[in-house]
């Protein structure tokens, strides 16, 4: 992908809280999408395009036209996972396989889509108190990490997720949290499936303002950055090699159309 080319977002939201709830509409009058596409605009400016999609749209607002014109996609579930059709979760792994970055954010870590490319429960311990969350940055050096400063960064009010989180390993731990409850929680991990790079982010519950915090910005906009693919022209692609790189030593077929790929 080259620098003149803007990454293609696309912000997945099931929007059922900010409708069906005054005191998440309150903070997000226009959803939890809206918040987060304005936010990476202002981050990013012109090096993102960024569109946003719902529960209730067509196909859930994710074609395949439109997975084929996403480069990262958001994913932010919480209460209607189960009402995600297996199609379209289909379709979105095999674009995450071909090389579409995702960020996975808080709740999403039980959405259909997360569970599959993860292959376990992906389950944790929670408890919503408000209560204060302290970010670690475990991979000072990391792109995702970048233009934080200090150690760690806080969140004033949370709601608590804490181990055990039933994941893979991750491939990078970027930030671990602890709560004033005594919990800690690996909260920044990334992973690789197929061509695909995955980041998942813990803070964001829909009843605190978590979204609009200037760091929890950034963190995603350094995400969908990291996340982007490299643009291949092989992506999803079987190819015939030929000519060979080096000189063949040929042995004999019995029956050369068994060796055909295709």
């Amino acid at each position: 992908m080259t620098t003149s080319q803007p990454l293609r977002v696309t912000i997945w939201n099931e929007f059922v809280h900010e409708r069906n709830k005054d005191a998440v509409k309150a903070i997000y009058p226009d959803g939890i999408h809206a918040t987060l596409a304005q936010a990476l605009v202002r981050q990013l400016g012109e090096q993102v395009q960024v569109r946003t999609a719902t529960l209730d749209e067509p196909q859930h607002g994710i074609p395949d036209d439109v997975l084929a014109a996403t480069d990262v996609m958001l994913w932010w579930g919480h209460s209607a996972h189960d009402q995600v059709a297996d199609e379209r979760v289909d379709a979105v792994q095999r674009r995450v396989l071909e090389g579409m970055g995702l960020i996975a954010l808080h709740s999403a870590h039980a959405s259909k889509i997360f569970r599959r490319l993860m292959g376990t429960g992906c389950m944790l311990r929670w408890r919503e108190a408000g209560e204060k969350e302290r970010l670690w940055i475990t991979a000072p050096g990391h792109p995702i990490t970048e233009g934080l400063e200090g150690e760690f960064f806080e969140l004033p009010a949370t709601e608590m997720y804490g181990e055990f989180f039933d994941i893979p390993s991750p491939e990078e731990l970027i930030f671990i949290s602890w709560f004033s409850g005594g919990e800690v929680f690996r909260s920044g991990c990334t992973f690789r499936r197929g061509r695909g790079k995955i980041f998942y982010f813990r803070p964001g519950h829909e009843t605190f303002p978590i979204y609009h915090d200037a760091t929890v910005q950034r963190v995603i906009a350094n995400a969908v950055r990291w996340a982007a693919p490299s643009g291949s022209p092989y992506f999803g692609q079987s190819r015939n090699i030929e000519p060979p790189l080096e000189p063949i030593q040929r042995t004999h077929l019995a029956d050369p159309s068994l060796h055909r790929h295709g």
